[in-house]
């Protein structure tokens, strides 16, 4: 019984080192690329379950690599700032080895687990890999890390059209164009929170070099041109009208986000959290009944 105590905590502390939590931002958006290439591909939203528990292995491996790769990269910053020296990989909870160890079995995973896939998901599994754990360097030189981390989401969708289809279609890029900058978009929000750490520390971000207002602002660019892609991704898919609504609905979610933000920026927790994590789920909903009632 100790033993398996001593188990559980220790996979709650893995799991709180790489937020498990928040792979619901990129679940629902490769979720959302696999039905709609099985519609384009076989004309059926359903992809079969082998894919599906293959992807989501991926999904999960792929980002526990990426997360676990940055908190090893950023313990140097983290201990010192006053929101994240609470991590396991800075209090004391786990050992260096033990993430590194931890890291690279997943990357190993998701290696295997491409290969299972198909060859072309087995050919890019290693230049994901270099671009997940690429951003982890991106703060320390340049303030185009947010593009980075949503170019890390965004491979996301790319992973579902290919794992369904073998190939990438043109609506994905724009679907995988509109997750780059929705993540861009929220991280900016997200960084408001470490403005004066950040500053203090000579990192890059958007918040440190251009201030709250402008970052509010250029945030809002960001969110403006993901409903634009994806916009894009409807006009370009097997898609109909409920897959419109679901696009509707995701703008107003996003503006929602910045109405919470504009009025007090304590709110950021939630916007971050709460609401994006409620949008790509609200998106995949109506992909889905898009794909069983086709009006």
């Amino acid at each position: 019984m100790y033993g398996m105590g001593k188990l559980k905590e220790k996979i709650k502390v893995l799991s709180e080192l790489v937020a498990f939590e928040h792979t619901i931002f990129s679940a629902s958006f490769i979720i959302i690329a696999m039905i709609v290439s099985s519609n384009s591909v076989h004309g059926s939203g359903f992809f079969g379950f082998k894919t599906l528990i293959l992807c989501v292995i991926a999904l999960v491996t792929a980002r526990n690599f990426a997360m676990s790769f940055n908190r090893i990269c950023d313990r140097d910053i983290d201990i010192e700032n006053e929101r994240t020296k609470n991590r396991p990989s800075v209090d004391g909870r786990l050992r260096l080895s033990s993430m590194v160890i931890f890291c690279v079995i997943n990357a190993v995973l998701f290696v295997l687990t491409s290969f299972f896939i198909n060859d072309l998901a087995f050919k890019l599994s290693i230049p994901f890999l270099l671009i997940l754990g690429f951003y982890s360097f991106m703060k320390r030189f340049s303030y185009f890390s947010h593009l980075v981390l949503g170019l890390s989401l965004g491979l996301a969708p790319i992973a579902g059209d290919i794992a369904v289809s073998a190939e990438v279609h043109l609506w994905t890029i724009f679907l995988s164009m509109g997750v780059l900058f929705w993540v861009a978009g929220f991280d900016i929000l997200y960084s408001l929170q470490d403005i004066d750490y950040d500053k203090k520390s000579n990192l890059y971000s958007i918040p440190s070099k251009f201030g709250m207002e402008n970052s509010l602002h250029i945030a809002r660019i960001f969110h403006i041109t993901t409903v634009f892609f994806w916009a894009l991704f409807l006009k370009f898919s097997v898609t109909h009208v409920f897959a419109i609504i679901g696009l509707v609905l995701s703008a107003l979610m996003l503006l929602y986000e910045h109405i919470i933000v504009k009025r007090d920026i304590n709110n950021i927790p939630r916007a971050f959290f709460t609401t994006n994590g409620y949008l790509g789920f609200v998106f995949l909903f109506f992909i889905i009944l898009d794909s069983i009632v086709r009006i």
